[in-house]
């Protein structure tokens, strides 16, 4: 029987990848996106997404196998915090009864490698402590000094969502429910998002110099998405909580070789 899974941001990129994978191996996909797709709406609007749940579970009769949290951006503005962490964590709680309803649920998280990079650490204590007015201030304070500073809004809400994956994934709402959660952080990827940056060479360099990628170099958004569909496959049977670099060695440039304090 094929499996029904929910992906965010499915229009391009590695939502579109990760959609076309999935339904090439036999699962029926819902599309999310901000435009077109099987459910419209803008991630970035509370009642938005609850009105997305809520037409989620009139296609899915209230159980849903899997959820690809995909949909992003990369803006140094407090829309990154809107979008990457306010309303992919709303969107996974209001979609959560409909996971714990189905026969191995399981979700995967687009994060980022940027999780790695340097980011605002109130932005990040303020997001995971749930105070997104508070967030979203800080959020437009740091795009108000320019784009340099502007870029911890992105940073900061990858760094967050990885860090609320761990914090989420082995509690009872979600392991005890039966619902693996876990998270995917692409380093260098060809999509449209990308496309002027590695049009030139001052591009390809900027981006090489700020996450290199000594292992294969930049990748492409059928890499990612590879990963997606393993992380809600049933093949994975066990983990849960992992957030996974496909970032051609990046992470392990950036954190070197002990990663595991003891605590």
């Amino acid at each position: 029987m094929a499996r029904t899974i929910v992906v965010t941001g499915a229009a391009s990129g590695i939502g579109k990848a990760t959609a076309e994978l999935l339904e090439a191996g036999g699962d029926r996909v819902l599309r999310i996106d901000l435009r077109e797709g099987d459910v419209i709406g803008d991630l970035s609007d509370p009642a938005q997404i609850e009105r997305v749940a809520a037409e989620i579970a009139e296609r899915t009769g209230g159980v849903l196998d899997g959820l690809v949290a995909n949909a992003g951006v990369s803006a140094p503005s407090e829309l990154s915090v809107k979008i990457n962490y306010l309303g992919t964590v709303q969107l996974i709680e209001a979609l959560r009864p409909q996971l714990a309803a189905a026969e191995g649920p399981r979700v995967s998280v687009t994060t980022s490698a940027a999780t790695l990079q340097g980011n605002d650490p109130q932005l990040v204590d303020l997001l995971l402590a749930g105070d997104a007015e508070a967030a979203i201030a800080r959020g437009a304070a740091l795009a108000a000094q320019g784009p340099e500073a502007g870029y911890a809004n992105y940073s900061s809400s990858k760094r967050a969502i990885s860090r609320w994956i761990r914090r989420a994934a082995p509690s009872p709402e979600y392991a005890g429910a039966g619902i693996g959660l876990n998270g995917v952080g692409p380093g260098q990827v060809r999509t449209g998002m990308t496309t002027e940056l590695f049009a030139s060479e001052e591009g390809r360099k900027m981006a090489d110099d700020a996450m290199p990628a000594p292992y294969n170099g930049v990748a492409e958004a059928a890499h990612v998405a590879a990963v997606h569909a393993f992380l809600v496959s049933a093949a994975n049977a066990r983990m849960t909580g992992q957030v996974l670099f496909v970032d051609g060695g990046f992470d392990a440039l950036r954190r070197g070789d002990d990663i595991w304090q003891s605590v």
